[in-house]
């Protein structure tokens, strides 16, 4: 990779958290993929401003709707409708599903409440959910967090769900390449 500056509309934050991203999974020979609501492709956005980044980034799933989530992601309509789009359940199927629709190594998912309306009581806005799957893990070893960022603005929780959706694909520390 160059060391010249990238070229980019997007925060210099969220940028250089991607170039972390794809140099370590470039390094580890991981694929990803990533499965987008409230971030709108953000997190693919800012991986895919990296020059090189096609060695890492396998696609994007930005499923907005609950039909895009079930259609295009298999997530089930009854985990829809029990626990709502914003859930551990509703991620977890997100990033199942996207790492069962691509080639790639691991998958993140990110669902949440962006803002300024569409909260609720149990799901404030700023509520972001996250999971990641790996190819070849145990599903039943789920990899899923919620965050409650709090009102910081929709651009304020989008910014800070993506970041948190990069670190999720950084390698585990000490991950052998080779397996």
């Amino acid at each position: 990779m160059t060391d010249a500056p990238i070229d980019t509309i997007l925060p210099a934050q969220l940028v250089a958290a991607a170039v972390r991203v794809v140099e370590a999974n470039r390094a580890a020979g991981r694929r990803i993929v990533t499965a987008e609501s409230c971030t709108g492709g953000l997190v693919a956005a800012a991986l895919t401003e990296v020059p090189g980044s096609s060695d890492v980034v396998e696609g994007a799933f930005v499923t907005y709707s609950n039909e895009a989530k079930a259609a295009f992601l298999k997530v089930s309509q009854d985990v829809l409708d029990t626990f709502g789009a914003v859930s551990v359940a509703t991620a977890w199927s997100m990033a199942q599903g996207a790492l069962a629709r691509s080639g790639a190594d691991v998958a993140v998912a990110i669902t949440g409440v962006a803002g300024p309306g569409g909260g609720s009581a149990k799901k404030p806005v700023g509520t972001v959910v996250f999971a990641r799957a790996e190819r070849g893990a145990d599903p039943a070893e789920v990899m899923a967090d919620r965050r409650d960022f709090g009102d910081l603005g929709r651009g304020g929780i989008r910014l800070q769900a993506a970041l948190c959706a990069l670190d999720l694909l950084m390698p585990a520390p000490g991950a052998d390449p080779a397996s």
